[in-house]
């Protein structure tokens, strides 16, 4: 405690006696006079050394400070960076699920079968009840019964990279088995055979 009252008298020494004198009444000068007689040349020594290391040790810790500060705003702006093409990215999910959807729901467009046609296939089953009856009142839907296997399409799309982005999207909605089968002339080909003029 006593320490504690040594050092409080040098500090506010150090800080200037005119301003300390500006602000204290006369007892309360008379008192720090007092004080500061009392001090041995030990104790005022021991005083400024302290007060030198604490501004030393201030002046790191501020350097510190200043650097963890710039460290902040640095991540701050990488933060900022990735929410903004996080932003992006949802943008152009959304405006790719529009196009998909549109290309999806587009009534009336009917591909004929002539040239190349892509569909996406969404199943084929051997045990499960025939589903034809569903694809004579919609052009997009469309089963066929290949060596006791029914397979099932939806679609028909003449761009390889529209039927691409539907299927996409039906995976998105948890069709996961979707995949593109081609078409040329009516006929179902090999898809290797028909992209190798397309892409």
């Amino acid at each position: 405690m006593k320490r504690i009252a040594i050092f409080l008298t040098a500090a506010i020494c150090l800080l200037g006696v005119a301003e300390v004198n500006a602000q204290m009444s006369k007892a309360e000068m008379k008192e720090w006079k007092k004080r500061i007689k009392q001090l041995q040349p030990e104790q005022y020594k021991n005083l400024l050394d302290e007060n030198k290391a604490m501004k030393t040790e201030n002046s790191e810790l501020q350097d510190q400070v200043d650097s963890f500060d710039a460290e902040v705003e640095e991540k701050d702006a990488q933060v900022k960076e990735l929410q903004t093409q996080i932003q992006n990215m949802r943008s152009e999910v959304a405006a790719a699920k529009e196009q998909a959807q549109k290309a999806a729901t587009q009534q009336g467009e009917v591909v004929g079968t002539d040239g190349v046609v892509f569909k996406v296939q969404i199943g084929a089953f051997t045990n499960k009840e025939d589903l034809s009856k569903y694809s004579k009142n919609n052009a997009n839907f469309d089963a066929e019964t290949d060596s006791g296997v029914q397979k099932f399409t939806i679609g028909a799309f003449r761009d390889y990279w529209e039927a691409d982005t539907f299927k996409k999207y039906l995976r998105e909605m948890g069709v996961k088995d979707a995949w593109i089968v081609s078409f040329k002339d009516g006929t179902r080909v090999p898809i290797k055979d028909v992209l190798e003029g397309i892409i």
